[in-house]
């Protein structure tokens, strides 16, 4: 993964992060220089897998600019169960429970993402308690919107789940490939391009 160099895209990379953050706390200057002595910004190309089944990884991932996704192999086959785009925190369950990962992590698009891990996140705590707070409400919003997430998608069908795409995340229609977006709604690709003239038709 390459740091970035080009310093236009670094500033408004920078200011991205300091907007996001700000909708939780306020930061001081030394706050904001203390954040960007970690050195957490990395561009990264479309097609490279971030983290592999079987890896042990500490590293927590948000996505400034691009698409990155979860997805299992089962019988040489992969399915999707994520995606994360602009302003979308990943922490991998391998992390948390300090385990080989279950799953991979690929990026979709050519992303610009900030990586950090728990040494990272031990360091700025001590440093700024705030932190702290910001993470712990960050967590909890993140599995709200994950058991959300995930209920929906439990109780619907294909066709719902489509919709509620095109309703929730349309941006993610257009800058999936169709493969990947057929695997996330559970269907096979040549279904999902049906399923996608039934709505047409309706429409």
């Amino acid at each position: 993964m390459a740091n970035i160099k080009d310093n236009s895209n670094n500033n408004n990379m920078k200011n991205t992060l300091f907007d996001f953050i700000s909708k939780y706390i306020s930061l001081t200057e030394d706050e904001k220089n203390a954040i960007l002595s970690l050195d957490l910004f990395r561009q990264v190309k479309k097609g490279t897998t971030l983290l592999k089944a079987g890896q042990q990884s500490q590293d927590s991932y948000f996505v400034l600019k691009g698409c990155i996704r979860i997805y299992y192999m089962i019988d040489g086959e992969e399915k999707t169960t994520a995606f994360f785009t602009e302003m979308d925190a990943l922490t991998p369950h391998c992390v948390i429970n300090n385990a080989p990962s279950e799953y991979f992590i690929g990026c979709v698009e050519d992303s610009l993402l900030t990586v950090s891990n728990a040494d990272m996140e031990v360091e700025m705590h001590s440093k700024f308690p705030k932190f702290e707070i910001m993470c712990r409400m960050l967590s909890e919003e993140l599995l709200v919107k994950q058991q959300i997430d995930f209920d929906e998608f439990k109780i619907s069908s294909p066709e719902q789940r489509y919709l509620n795409l095109l309703q929730k995340r349309p941006d993610l229609i257009q800058r999936v490939p169709q493969h990947q977006l057929a695997s996330y709604l559970g269907i096979k690709p040549q279904s999902l391009s049906r399923l996608r003239a039934r709505i047409i038709e309706k429409k």
